[in-house]
């Protein structure tokens, strides 16, 4: 989120022949016809290896771990668009003393089946001091699957967008804001448990799913629950906490784990109805996957040795870097896997698609980065081809994790960010961001119509994340489609009301509802307008939809970010317009 007055968000065995013979064959061969030469198969790539140097491996005996946490610390802390990328691994056991500081594009996770196998007697730490105070632009980082001790009682994750908190265990309070209590904009919480009290203070909004907590301090605009054991109580607009008892279906995002001196990848079971963590009692719920089943990819490998990997039929373990695509990685085989570490990154070269999804079954897309490139892009991901009509309703498909920027660390185009064409999909946790800051940044130079669109029926996105779009930021054409938590900001350097104009309609809403869909439903949604470029802009409303039964929306808000650009009504023609510079969200509970 900006300041009101601060722009926001301101990488030869034939030589035992005797010498006659040779000739004499050589001398036969040439007068007969030559045999034509078969293409060259390629060779067969091997599963497992080496995760590469950006991935540091610790265990409690290894000895200057906190020289080097504060290393990468130190180049990471302010290298928002910068090549570095680091994944830190603990194996499990206890440690003393640490306080892991995480910059950007840097994870931290224990290698353990359950993050109690991994004690940090410390922190892990997000703040905001290379920023003045301000949290709002601490995007790109994560913490999973430790359990820690902090040294005074709370431990500060003071974040933004595509900063996931996933699968931890905090044995004392969680604390969201910044030292100072400065600005925060995050933020997404799953699978875990802290057992004191969490604490947003500045954080605008934030989403947290099937976990368990101590309590709840407060709320500033949207704060949503859906199977937190410990979640405060439904009471929107005011406090502004909405709370579903379970999350209608969920399945972990996969990790990396240790058994013996092997890496595995562990694959969560689907839940439904879920509630709590998945791992209270012990071995947690799903199957495990030896290393040798993944192609270890490294910075530099091109797209067509990864499909020949997924030909083959290995998984993919994207280690840290970036990864440059002449071509789409083509997932076509049913239950594979691609896993990031490190906030793994892959641009598109010449206007390709980065990664497509055949209609199969139960593909797990987690833990990496799309980067438009300077030709712009159709889409950038597909999850499912047009038309996509299979049932996958008992083995979805999972995106976690999985962030797409158009701008910022150069000039990206893409029309559609993210293509939803699969039934059954889950998007769990993305940010789709069509950069405000940085470089290459420009109504026409990141130019981005749409964020997502999605097609397929019977779709659930828990946790969204989507801002900035020309047009459409979230675009839902599908049948049976939910929502739990959906956070925007509208473009914010539209040059004039024109330029946004939508047909008769003073801009594009920030969610909408497609003319023909008769079932649609979500809860916890906000849009948020800050028009610096021209602050007389009016936006008609945040959320557009066909105005039947079937069609709901349950504790919806508006906000003008500093009467930067106001809107006339929240959803359709419903909802108080905002107005003047108090930042005041305009709200509806329930609609229709």
């Amino acid at each position: 989120m900006p300041l009101p007055d601060i722009g926001r968000r301101t990488v030869l065995g034939a030589a035992a022949a005797s010498a006659p013979a040779v000739l004499g064959l050589s001398a036969q061969a040439s007068a007969a016809p030559r045999p034509k030469k078969r293409p060259k198969k390629p060779c067969h790539l091997p599963g497992g290896g080496d995760l590469g140097p950006n991935v540091l491996v610790f265990d409690p005996s290894t000895p200057g771990i906190q020289a080097r946490l504060d290393e990468v610390f130190e180049q990471q802390e302010s290298a928002q668009f910068g090549t570095g990328r680091y994944a830190l691994l603990f194996k499990p056991g206890s440690y003393s003393g640490l306080n892991a500081q995480l910059g950007f594009y840097t994870s931290i996770a224990g290698l353990g089946l359950s993050p109690d196998d991994t004690t940090i007697n410390g922190d892990v730490t997000v703040d905001a001091g290379w920023f003045d105070g301000n949290a709002t632009q601490n995007f790109w980082r994560s913490a999973e699957n430790l359990a820690l001790v902090p040294a005074n009682g709370t431990d500060r994750w003071a974040v933004a967008q595509a900063a996931p908190f996933r699968r931890m265990h905090v044995r004392g309070g969680l604390n969201l804001s910044p030292t100072g209590y400065g600005w925060a904009s995050g933020g997404y919480i799953a699978d875990s448990r802290i057992d004191g009290q969490v604490g947003p203070y500045s954080q605008q909004q934030w989403y947290t799913r099937d976990s368990a907590i101590g309590s709840w301090l407060n709320g500033v605009w949207n704060m949503v629950f859906s199977g937190v054991e410990g979640a405060p109580a439904q009471s929107f607009p005011n406090p502004p906490y909405t709370t579903l008892d379970t999350t209608p279906v969920s399945r972990e995002k996969p990790f990396l784990h240790l058994d013996g001196n092997g890496y595995r990848v562990f694959l969560p079971a689907k839940r439904t109805n879920a509630r709590g963590v998945t791992w209270g009692n012990g071995t947690p719920r799903g199957t495990s996957l030896p290393l040798s089943r993944f192609y270890v990819a490294r910075p530099g490998v091109s797209a067509a040795t990864l499909n020949q990997a997924l030909a083959q039929g290995l998984h993919l373990l994207l280690t840290p870097g970036i990864y440059h695509l002449d071509r789409p990685i083509q997932v076509d085989r049913a239950n594979t896997v691609v896993l990031g570490l490190g906030y793994a990154t892959l641009v598109p070269d010449n206007g390709v698609t980065a990664l497509r999804v055949a209609d199969v079954d139960g593909v797990r897309l987690a833990g990496f980065l799309v980067d438009a490139g300077p030709v712009n892009s159709p889409t950038l991901l597909e999850i499912g081809p047009q038309g996509a009509s299979r049932n996958h309703s008992a083995n979805p498909t999972t995106v976690q994790d999985v962030f797409v920027r158009i701008g910022g660390a150069g000039a990206g185009k893409a029309t559609t960010s993210m293509v939803i064409n699969n039934r059954h999909t889950i998007v769990d946790h993305t940010w789709v961001w069509r950069a405000d800051h940085g470089t290459g940044v420009g109504w026409d130079t990141n130019r981005a119509d749409y964020g997502i669109v999605v097609n397929g029926d019977d779709v659930l996105c828990t946790g969204l994340f989507v801002e900035h779009f020309n047009k459409y930021d979230v675009q839902w054409n599908g049948q049976r489609g939910r929502t739990i938590f959906f956070q925007n900001e509208k473009a914010y350097d539209a040059p004039n009301q024109a330029a946004i104009q939508n047909g008769s309609v003073k801009g594009y809403a920030a969610y909408q509802v497609g003319d023909a869909v008769t079932t649609h439903e979500g809860w916890g949604l906000g849009s948020y307008c800050y028009y610096n470029v021209d602050p007389t802009i009016v936006q008609h409303n945040g959320f557009a939809a066909p105005n039947r039964p079937g069609v709901r929306f349950h504790n919806l808000l508006v906000v003008s970010l500093g009467g930067q650009g106001q809107y006339e009504h929240v959803v359709n023609e419903t909802g108080a317009p905002t107005s003047g510079t108090s930042t005041t969200p305009s709200t509806v509970v329930s609609y229709p």
